[in-house]
């Protein structure tokens, strides 16, 4: 565990991906939607890793489907159907069993309780998980970066965050499970940053230094956070 002094924290942010559940349970639910679909998969991924590098779109979601329209060789309506029947709607159902990290909702409890302010932000749209675990009754803030304009690590949806926060930047601390994304993205838009890392990066004293916080047990960052 790697700890900074993070100062006055007033609102935590939390990705949602690999950071509040674990991305095996969420593969191993999805494999034979992935297969049935692999083609399509492949080259969409090909297609957001280029949107991560793109700054601010003025129309994220028409850019999206030009660009997937072209590797997929279809009219841009249609791969619009696609993105919402395979990756929108499709992969919804999905995310109603993962099993939440262990000491995730109560160490969403105890941050409310403490009176810190709570968001989530992902890449993805937060309605897509529905009910979001039980975890949305502690939330100030959902927010999809998708309608930002820009992906993650853009500082620019990190700064959007705060803005439906109402709190500056830097008394903002992001929780995520990347580095090039979360970490990265948070560090440049002038917030704190918790690396929510494997448990062997922390025994081979492998911890992100990019990070202020380096966890890997909620247990850890609540104390850490609410010290």
């Amino acid at each position: 565990m790697l700890t900074a002094n993070i100062g006055d924290i007033q609102a935590v942010a939390f990705d949602i991906d690999g950071t509040l559940y674990k991305p095996l349970d969420l593969h191993a639910r999805m494999m034979f939607h992935f297969f049935r679909f692999n083609q399509f998969f492949l080259q969409y991924g090909i297609v957001r890793s280029k949107i991560h590098d793109m700054g601010v779109l003025d129309d994220f979601y028409a850019t999206q489907a030009e660009m997937l329209a072209k590797r997929i060789g279809c009219g841009i309506d249609a791969a619009k159907e696609r993105l919402e029947r395979i990756v929108y709607k499709g992969l919804s159902p999905f995310f109603e069993s993962i099993p939440l990290c262990n000491h995730v909702e109560e160490t969403f409890h105890a941050l409310h309780d403490a009176g810190l302010k709570i968001a989530l932000m992902s890449d993805f749209p937060p309605e897509q998980k529905g009910g979001l675990w039980g975890l949305r009754k502690y939330c100030d803030v959902l927010l999809g970066t998708e309608t930002t304009g820009a992906l993650k690590p853009s500082p620019h949806p990190f700064r959007v965050l705060a803005e439906k926060l109402g709190v500056s930047p830097e008394h903002i601390l992001y929780v995520g499970n990347s580095v090039k994304y979360d970490v990265v993205g948070a560090k440049d838009a002038g917030m704190k940053a918790a690396h929510f890392e494997p448990r062997w990066r922390n025994l081979f004293g492998m911890s992100c230094r990019k990070a202020d916080i380096s966890f890997c047990d909620y247990r850890q960052l609540r104390k850490i956070v609410l010290q």
